[in-house]
Formats: C-alpha cells, structure tokens, sequence
C-alpha cells in the first residue's frame, strides 16, 4: 500500500485549524503523521502548546453536512493497484445519478485525513436485481485495513451522530429515570463487544508467545 505525501500535504493544508485538531494523530500512518505534524507546526499550533500525540480536542465533532457540492474525483480508469483486493466501507444507492451521495463523500475525507487510501466507485445494479436505482457508489479502501477504514468512519461519523442522539435521550429523561440508568446495563451488547476484542487480541499474543 503507497501513501503519496504530496497528496496528504495538500489535503491538511486545505483543512482549518480546528478541522486539524480534530484529527486523531495515533489512529494515522507514519507517512501521514510526519505530514500532520508538519502542518502544525507550519501553523505555529505546536508552539501554542499542542503536542503532536495529543492535538486534538477532546470529545470529536459531528461532520459537517456539506452545504455545497463537493467535487470527488472518479474516473474508472484510473482504479489504484489494490483495487482487485480491496474491499468495500461504505456504499450508497445513487439516486440523483451524477455524484456520490453525502455519506460517500464524508466518509472518504475522514480516511483520507487519516492516511487511509480509499477509492470511489460507481457499480451497475443488475436490472434484475432492482430496477430503481440502477447505480451504487463504494467507497472501497485496501483489503487489509477495512476493519481500520470501518472504525475510523464509526469513530468520525457515526459515533458523534449517536453521542448527539443519546444526548438528547438522557435531557428528556426525569431526575429519577437518570439516577436508575446504568449505560453499561443499557449498552451490554457494546461493552461486551469491547471486552471480546481485547480478550481475542490478549489470547492471540499469548498464542503466538509475543505476550
């Protein structure tokens, strides 16, 4: 897999200072760190006291709607060279017929930002299969850092989206609902998914004697 830094140059320098910040520096690849640190420090962020590990806010922001059309660049012939291995984070019927829907389009500056190549791609839809509509845009990223390329896009999009619903959920309850809940109770599936990654991992290491 080759990162272009040139690429990821131009794409920090287009971002504001507080879209930088936002970014999570240990969740890049070196390539994308190096230009990541750069840019802060060509901004003079790092002398106001932001740390290269750490520049970033605490609690992440939703992303933005996108108000105005945002250009991506698609041309089927110019598919990258893991795109016989690459495998699919994200995909969104095409309903309009002439760009990706918005989903497609914050999903692929998250990975980018985050060093992670991704391509778009418009696939046919066999008639057959369904009449209306007949496209689907894929955001496709190297085989392997799907499960990377799929947590970061929960971590940027999805996950904000449901801090702000769960939010406004918790405002509407009583004092004494508030007091009887117990979000590890409420969200057992989600802690227990936490515990069986690190359980999974743990046991993988000592299998493999490099724990």
């Amino acid at each position: 897999m080759t990162i272009d830094p040139d690429y990821l140059r131009q794409h920090y320098a287009q971002l504001t200072d507080e879209a930088l910040l936002e970014l999570h520096r240990a969740d890049l690849v070196d390539a994308a760190q190096q230009c990541y640190d750069d840019e802060l420090r060509n901004r003079g962020l790092l002398s106001r006291g932001a740390r290269p590990a750490d520049a970033r806010p605490k609690s992440p922001q939703p992303v933005s709607a996108n108000p105005q059309p945002v250009q991506v660049s698609f041309n089927p012939e110019d598919k990258p060279e893991w795109f016989d291995d690459a495998a699919e984070a994200l995909s969104r019927y095409d309903q309009r017929g002439y760009e990706p829907a918005g989903g497609i389009v914050d999903a692929q500056q998250v990975l980018e930002a985050a060093g992670i190549p991704c391509y778009v791609d418009r696939a046919e839809i066999p008639k057959e299969t369904m009449p209306q509509p007949t496209h689907v845009w894929r955001l496709l990223v190297p085989g392997d850092v799907a499960l990377r390329a799929n947590s970061v896009i929960e971590r940027d999009i999805s996950n904000p989206e449901f801090e702000a619903g769960w939010k406004t959920h918790l405002e509407m309850l009583s004092d004494e609902e508030l007091l009887a809940m117990d979000p590890e109770v409420t969200f057992c599936g989600l802690f227990d998914k936490v515990e069986r990654v690190t359980k999974t991992f743990d046991e993988e290491l000592t299998r493999r004697r490099l724990k």
